[in-house]
């Protein structure tokens, strides 16, 4: 039979997803793109705010037009089945199976429950079997699962349970056959890569980590996501620093500035802490690209609470920034604060801060024109005008891309040095 997937949510959950397409084609079903082509769909979905949970609901029930042509079996998984699966199974009887997160050491016997296989070669979902997803050139390398952070506005510890380190020996094993299949970008992500370690031996070990991966042969980037400034150590700095292969590129999510909202957040950091980390970041590592995301109108913030955030990143130019809204969280502590901000301040503060850094996003890209890049070209346009690529300073999917106008050489998943002469939004264009 043949099953299509819908993913939904942040790349650790895309890491499920890969291994559950590789259970399946374990087990001698073929994968397609199209759900018109599916005997059996499977939607991943994500439960963590609720545009979110929105965008998942309207998937299922989309999907579940999709059942009454050609489609057998709809199976649905993930985060917003972990939170709400008793609900959604009253409201949505066209799911055939509904999947929740902490049972996924039983996926494949709960999936033979339902379409009955004539035979099963596997039945776990394995880091060694996945079908990446993400292309030719890079993929993602999950280090840890869950969060013990508790930050009262996040249901992630609810959803995924507390942090939990891989063994450090089976990370190194996953890398080394990433690198084997042609992976050239290793892109090391947790809720919380920073924490790596400290459950399993007692202390962080992500500096170790990076330096152990530095030395498989054939990864060219490695690149660490979602690094909370208070477990950002002078160490780890120092390993960023001398290895070639670690991209100069801190993701540090702040969330806030302002003390009394990140107390009441139990976010970790306070100001000083994060003043002193990005001045100290920027003296050891110049050229550092720092990337971060902020919230606004979390309960009880003030207009003065705001306008400090507001010239704080003023002041503080990330080269990356990203802001989110408030989401109203159920069985989360934010959830029960007094002072909820309306709908319409919250939108004003979020409009008001994006505004401001793609000011500052267009000055920072200027800055490197007439500089030098390695570029990684991963595909072209659509017209045949330009390669398409990224350097260390871009995420995939996250940042933006760099254009070089098309050659006569074949450049597609080479590495080549660049010159950028020009800026288009949050795009580099570049030329050999």
């Amino acid at each position: 039979m043949k099953v299509g997937f819908v993913h939904l949510g942040c790349s650790k959950n895309l890491v499920d997803t890969e291994m559950t397409i590789g259970l399946f084609r374990k087990n001698g079903y073929q994968i397609v793109n199209s759900a018109k082509e599916a005997d059996i769909i499977v939607i991943n979905t994500c439960g963590f705010i609720t545009p979110a949970k929105e965008e998942a609901i309207n998937t299922i029930l989309e999907m579940a037009e999709e059942k009454k042509r050609k489609c057998k079996y709809l199976i649905v998984m993930g985060c917003l089945v972990q939170r709400y699966k008793e609900d959604l199974q009253k409201t949505i009887p066209e799911v055939d199976l509904w999947i929740k997160y902490d049972s996924y050491n039983t996926i494949w016997e709960q999936i033979e429950a339902v379409i009955k296989p004539e035979k099963t070669e596997v039945k776990t979902l394995d880091f060694f079997n996945r079908t990446i997803t993400t292309g030719e050139n890079f993929a993602y390398l999950r280090i840890a699962e869950g969060c013990s952070n508790f930050c009262t506005y996040c249901a992630i510890p609810k959803i995924r349970g507390k942090y939990n380190s891989r063994k450090i020996e089976d990370i190194l094993e996953e890398a080394e056959q990433l690198a084997k299949e042609g992976y050239r970008e290793i892109i090391v992500i947790a809720q919380d890569t920073t924490k790596y370690g400290i459950d399993l031996y007692g202390k962080p070990r992500l500096a170790e980590l990076l330096q152990k991966l530095c030395k498989i042969q054939g990864i060219k980037w490695i690149r660490f996501l979602y690094a909370y400034p208070e477990t950002i150590t002078d160490e780890l700095i120092e390993v960023v620093k001398k290895e070639e292969k670690i991209c100069s590129y801190f993701d540090i999510p702040i969330q806030h500035i302002a003390n009394p909202v990140l107390k009441r957040m139990n976010r970790k950091s306070d100001k000083q802490s994060i003043e002193k980390l990005i001045a100290k970041l920027r003296k050891e590592i110049p050229n550092v690209v720092i990337r971060t995301t902020v919230m606004v109108g979390f309960p009880g913030e003030t207009k003065e609470d705001f306008e400090e955030l507001y010239e704080f990143v003023k002041k503080t130019k990330f080269d990356r920034l990203g802001a989110f809204s408030y989401s109203k969280e159920e069985n989360t502590p934010a959830e029960k604060l007094p002072n909820q901000i309306h709908w319409s301040t919250k939108k004003s503060r979020y409009n008001k801060i994006m505004s401001l850094q793609q000011k500052i996003a267009e000055e920072k890209q200027k800055e490197l024109i007439g500089t030098k890049l390695e570029v990684l070209v991963e595909t072209k346009t659509f017209d045949n005008q330009y390669y398409v690529g990224r350097s260390y300073r871009e995420v995939p999917d996250i940042d933006g891309l760099i254009y070089i106008p098309m050659t006569e050489k074949d450049l597609l998943g080479k590495f080549i040095t660049c010159t950028i002469t020009s800026v288009q939004g949050y795009d580099l264009i570049a030329s050999l």
